[in-house]
């Protein structure tokens, strides 16, 4: 064989090899398949059905949502991670994974380091909630009660290492005040228990909070957000209202397995874009609990999740919590 067939055919080859060229079809040209590690009908279900619903007309491929629970999202993020990095396998996830990370001390099961991030979709702020018996009409109010209370007061969670969970850490660290954390198998108990009386305070989903709000079943006094809910709109941050520093609304994004091209994380990242302009997506967003992020770059994304895992493990180490 000469010089010049050989070479020819180790250029085919290479051409080949590289995703989403071979044959000269460019990306996608077979349908994407995005893993929610949470389950069907919930927050980031919601999200990931209208995102993948946007992404099929923008591509002219099929985008199918598949759910894959446990382990605090690690199960599906974990899948990806090992997916071939060709983009036709994607996360759609949540800070909960870098806060697992975080609560485990492990730097090599943050978002960052399992997987390539693509773009952040939205943030979902949760509510401060207390039972309408807990003699606090605002947050200083709170802070006077939770002083008063023998032994700290108690506070609601969907788990270990749970948005809800770091949110009572932060508060305790940032106002002094002692805090019991109770955790539970999920948010619906956590609901289900404070209605009854049985914890007084949870930090909750806004979206799972807001009918029982609307109810007066329980009582809103701030959200974890850097600014206002667009659904409660009197509601004041928690920074606002007087714990100064405190921000802990949820993430919500696309990732991609680690080798993934750029090019193909770059092209997902501007149809995601493309996606959340869209003002009925995000009335839906608002709906459900969440604001469309505004288009970011792939690299500032992979830039704020390098922040917000370090947030986490500091706030860990400095809380003695750790994952049991």
């Amino acid at each position: 064989m000469n010089n010049t067939r050989r070479t020819a055919l180790l250029t085919m080859g290479t051409i080949a090899a590289l995703p989403g060229l071979a044959c000269g079809q460019a990306f996608p040209n077979r349908p994407i398949k995005m893993i929610v590690p949470w389950p069907p009908g919930g927050l980031v279900d919601i999200l990931a059905r209208s995102v993948a619903t946007g992404m099929q007309q923008k591509l002219g491929q099929n985008v199918i949502v598949e759910n894959r629970v446990g382990a605090g999202g690690m199960i599906g993020a974990q899948l990806v991670k090992d997916s071939p990095p060709d983009g036709y396998t994607i996360a759609l996830t949540t800070s909960a994974l870098n806060m697992g990370a975080a609560l485990r001390q492990s730097e090599s099961q943050s978002a960052n380091a399992m997987l390539k991030p693509i773009g952040v979709a939205a943030f979902a702020p949760s509510v401060l909630l207390v039972h309408p018996g807990v003699p606090a009409s605002d947050v200083r109010s709170l802070i006077e009660v939770a002083r008063r209370t023998p032994g700290g007061m108690s506070y609601a969670s969907a788990g270990p290492g749970s948005p809800a969970h770091f949110a009572g850490e932060l508060f305790a660290a940032l106002t002094g005040v002692g805090m019991v954390h109770v955790p539970y198998k999920g948010a619906p108990a956590a609901i289900i228990d404070q209605i009854a009386g049985l914890v007084p305070v949870q930090f909750a989903n806004a979206a799972v909070a807001l009918p029982h709000i609307r109810s007066g079943k329980l009582r809103a006094l701030a959200v974890t957000s850097a600014k206002r809910w667009s659904v409660l709109p009197d509601l004041p941050t928690l920074d606002e209202a007087g714990v100064k520093g405190f921000e802990a609304d949820q993430w919500l994004g696309l990732l991609a397995p680690p080798s993934t091209p750029d090019e193909i994380v770059d092209k997902i990242n501007v149809t995601l874009a493309g996606i959340l302009a869209d003002a009925s997506l995000k009335s839906k967003l608002a709906e459900h609990g969440m604001e469309a992020a505004s288009p970011e770059s792939a690299a500032s994304f992979r830039a704020y999740l390098a922040k917000d895992f370090k947030r986490w493990l500091d706030l860990a180490k400095r809380a003695g919590i750790k994952a049991t």
